[in-house]
């Protein structure tokens, strides 16, 4: 026995096939099309976010730089090394010693100095003190043969200047300080 199926039921069957599949397909459309959306979504608050972080380190980025300046600018208002402060102390130390105030210390930037194989630091500075003038000349004295000093450096003793006109007795000092960097 043989069943034939009618034409119509073929047609039937075409027709529910085709429908299923527009059906698959509508759902695949509307899905990538949800898909599509929210996409552009994310992509247009990706956008702005972009935009919002380069603003921010193009801001972060003046900070530094001006941060940098300022540094800078501190950097050549204050050109006093560690080598200074030291420098300092012992001549604060000399200065007591000698009995007399130091009124005034300006250092200059260090330097260096090679001397055949040797490399020395050289650091300038105007010293103004004020005493007796025997202790004024005990204190250049000291500078120029580096009594006092702590750490072996020594001390050329370039310039003084000696007002004896008021009642303190001032004297202005141009010293350049050597140190050995090894």
């Amino acid at each position: 026995m043989k069943i034939k199926i009618d034409k119509k039921i073929w047609l039937l069957i075409g027709i529910v096939i085709i429908v299923i599949a527009l059906v698959i397909l509508f759902r695949i459309y509307t899905q990538q099309v949800k898909e599509r959306d929210q996409l552009t979504i994310d992509l247009e608050t990706q956008q702005a976010l972009l935009q919002m972080l380069t603003t921010q380190e193009n801001n972060q980025q003046e900070k530094l730089n001006a941060a940098e300046s300022l540094l800078n600018t501190s950097q050549a208002k204050f050109p006093e090394s560690v080598e200074s402060i030291e420098y300092g102390e012992d001549l604060f130390k000399i200065a007591d010693d000698c009995n007399v105030d130091i009124t005034k210390i300006t250092p200059s930037m260090p330097t260096s100095k090679t001397v055949g194989a040797v490399t020395y630091s050289v650091s300038s500075f105007a010293i103004t003190v004020q005493g007796a003038m025997n202790d004024i000349l005990n204190f250049i004295n000291a500078l120029r043969t580096g009594d006092g000093f702590q750490l072996p450096w020594s001390a050329n003793v370039n310039s003084v200047s000696i007002d004896m006109g008021g009642e303190v007795t001032v004297a202005s000092i141009s010293a350049n300080i050597y140190g050995y960097k090894g």
